[in-house]
């Protein structure tokens, strides 16, 4: 057993940088390698390096909930965010309904609905999760 955790030992010296995200500036190295790890690699499950690119993926994910946490809000708070981005006006956006829709959506006095969720999302290419 002691050959064995000696030879993990000499391969962890070698592969712990690039699994542990202490500060800023390692978090930018592990970014910038996981954008490269990306654009070599893809979606190719049976690249030899898939699972470092996932297990990467998963160490930044943790870091970014730590140190830099999603505020909470609500549909309509990220839909009045991305008009501001866009420059949209509540009559830009017919894929969710007429101008008074739009207007009670953002002041609260309406819910998104499902099908609404899903035009916004495509329209602003994110997750539909974002605006629930």
């Amino acid at each position: 057993m002691k050959t064995m955790t000696k030879e993990i030992e000499n391969h962890w010296t070698a592969i712990s940088p690039l699994l542990s995200i202490r500060n800023e500036q390692e978090y930018d190295l592990a970014v910038e390698r996981l954008n490269s790890l990306l654009d070599e690699i893809g979606t190719n499950e049976q690249h030899p390096l898939y699972e470092f690119l996932d297990t990467l993926g998963t160490i930044i994910h943790a870091y970014e909930e730590r140190h830099h946490p999603m505020p909470e809000c609500s549909g309509a708070e990220m839909l009045r965010f991305f008009m501001e981005e866009h420059g949209l006006a509540q009559s830009d956006l017919p894929e969710i309904g007429s101008q008074g829709v739009v207007s009670e959506i953002l002041n609260g006095k309406r819910e998104l609905n499902v099908r609404q969720i899903r035009a916004l999302a495509k329209r602003f290419q994110v997750s539909p999760a974002v605006f629930m």
